[in-house]
């Protein structure tokens, strides 16, 4: 009996939401993108060992390296493991493409079969798999082992929102679907599992997400109302003009920029209104008894402590990825206007600028919604302060 009672409370608190997401993902992994079609069936792609390297045809022009390494590799996987076959590596003189090998190395090879041997293969790129995934296995433990349940709840909301960004966005764009309509309805799905995945199903967590919504699409609105003047357009990011190149001119790049700047600065906005909601819930916790008034300037107060760091660290984030374009600049003497008018630049102080003021306004959003549902909460049913959100349905069992 008492097995049963505490199998269903934990359903009741937050086990069937956390169920539903794991369900959720594993369709995710299992669906289609619907683009493996224009994968080659005569192409197979396993990693190959470097053995040897001739570097005779390679030729260096100061700093870029241009021609073809020769490379005797091994196969490890695949139905053709075991295989030595020489792979060419083509040098195309750009530092951020080209890559080097040499004996030892793990690469990627992209194969050639006549279906029964290898008969050519290219080392495509160095193979990073295995230390990606000793990154992800050390990040899974320590962020499990620091936070235990929170940090399961926590790894499975970032594993969900690969999946939706991957499974999802990336191919609902790509087949035709606005990016805007798209990323809003998709960062609000995410919005809410990441939530109530960390926070449960509380008012903290309800409250987090109401301000976080607001704030979003106050990003979203400021976005589409600051681009036109600016006159930014989307094939300023990378890839973007040869994505249309490869069979997508259909795409509106604009669009896609406008909604990369709303869904970069989601994660922020989320942190900041779930430390508001957080820190509201323990000060009406305390103080039952607390105004309307009070709790929303108390909200407040937490607001403008913390949205200071967290708008810089929007700032440090862009800058960091752009660090080098800005030194390029600096380097050839071009003078600050000059920069900031550059449309790489413009770009990102846009992206910095408009998820700028969506952390500053979702302070107040939060704290407001915050007031009204803890403080109104607490005046119908004050023994219920920390509790998980009503369940109507589980109150006589709990009762009896």
């Amino acid at each position: 009996m008492i097995q049963g009672m505490t199998f269903g409370r934990f359903l009741g608190r937050d086990g069937v939401f956390v169920l539903a997401i794991v369900v959720l993902s594993t369709i995710l992994l299992l669906m289609p993108t619907g683009f493996e079609s224009k994968f080659d069936p005569t192409v197979q792609r396993p990693r190959g060992q470097v053995l040897e390297v001739d570097d005779s045809l390679v030729k260096q022009f100061g700093l870029v390296k241009t021609g073809s390494q020769v490379l005797k590799v091994r196969i490890l996987d695949g139905p053709y493991a075991g295989q030595e076959i020489s792979a060419s590596n083509h040098l195309m003189g750009k530092m951020e493409m080209d890559k080097h090998f040499r004996p030892g190395d793990t690469a990627l090879l992209v194969l050639n079969t006549d279906g029964q041997r290898a008969t050519a293969a290219t080392a495509f790129e160095q193979y990073r798999m295995d230390i990606q995934l000793v990154l992800f296995a050390l990040f899974g433990l320590l962020l499990v082992g620091y936070a235990g349940w929170i940090g399961v709840k926590a790894l499975l909301s970032f594993v969900f929102v690969a999946l939706i960004i991957w499974k999802a966005l990336l191919p609902g764009i790509l087949n035709g679907w606005d990016p805007i309509l798209l990323a809003l309805a998709l960062v609000t799905v995410l919005t809410a599992a990441i939530l109530f995945l960390v926070g449960g199903l509380t008012r903290k967590a309800a409250v987090a997400f109401a301000g976080s919504m607001l704030g979003i699409l106050l990003t979203c609105c400021l976005a589409l109302l600051f681009q036109p003047p600016m006159h930014i357009h989307g094939a300023v990011q990378p890839f973007s003009e040869t994505l249309l190149y490869s069979g997508f001119p259909h795409l509106d790049l604009t669009r896609i920029f406008v909604a990369g700047i709303f869904i970069s600065a989601s994660g922020a906005l989320m942190d900041l209104a779930m430390d508001i909601s957080a820190a509201m819930n323990e000060v009406v916790k305390k103080k039952p008894d607390i105004s309307l008034r009070e709790a929303i300037g108390s909200g407040l107060a937490v607001g403008r402590a913390v949205s200071g760091t967290m708008v810089t660290t929007l700032l440090l984030a862009y800058a960091g990825g752009y660090s080098a374009m800005l030194m390029l600049f600096m380097g050839q003497g071009i003078p600050p206007a000059s920069i900031l008018n550059i449309n790489y630049v413009a770009a990102e102080m846009l992206k910095t600028m408009v998820g700028s003021l969506g952390l500053v306004t979702v302070a107040p959003f939060t704290a407001v919604v915050g007031g009204l549902v803890y403080v109104g909460w607490n005046r119908r049913n004050p023994a219920r302060e920390g509790s998980q959100l009503p369940r109507p349905d589980l109150e006589p069992a709990a009762a009896t």
